[in-house]
């Protein structure tokens, strides 16, 4: 894991979170929130922006060595690709070492489950507390 210079401090992230809404899936304002408060939590964040390729998601988690990816998706329709990531990730054999949070209007902890997430945020400060609870021990 890296870390940071602030100031003449150094600080260990508390995770490198690579962050993304997925492709063909526009909306970013719930995203954002998420990264900025994960961020204000120590993670550092990784934020891929939106309409993210499946290929370029698992690039994120290989080029930043992230252990997390966060995945937002608003339709119905985009959810789909949260699976193909999870499928992606873990046929690069990335899936044992990054933990995977999904979270968007249309989603629940169900779905979560069916795609073999790690967890579900309802909102910001839950995906949070949720990283916190996953963050590797060293």
């Amino acid at each position: 894991m890296s870390i940071f210079e602030l100031g003449e401090v150094a600080v260990k992230p508390a995770g490198i979170v690579a962050i993304g809404t997925v492709k063909s899936d526009l909306h970013d304002i719930r995203k954002n929130i998420v990264a900025l408060m994960r961020e204000s939590a120590g993670f550092r964040i990784v934020d891929l922006a939106v309409d993210v390729s499946t290929e370029n998601l698992v690039d994120a988690v290989k080029w930043h060595d992230a252990n997390f990816v966060a995945l937002s998706a608003l339709f119905t329709t985009t959810m789909v690709t949260m699976r193909a990531v999870i499928e992606a990730l873990a046929a690069a054999s990335l899936r044992p070492k990054v933990k995977v949070l999904v979270g968007g209007a249309p989603l629940a902890d169900a779905w979560a489950h069916s795609i073999r997430a790690d967890g579900f945020g309802k909102d910001a400060p839950a995906v949070v507390e949720l990283a916190r609870k996953l963050v590797p021990v060293a």
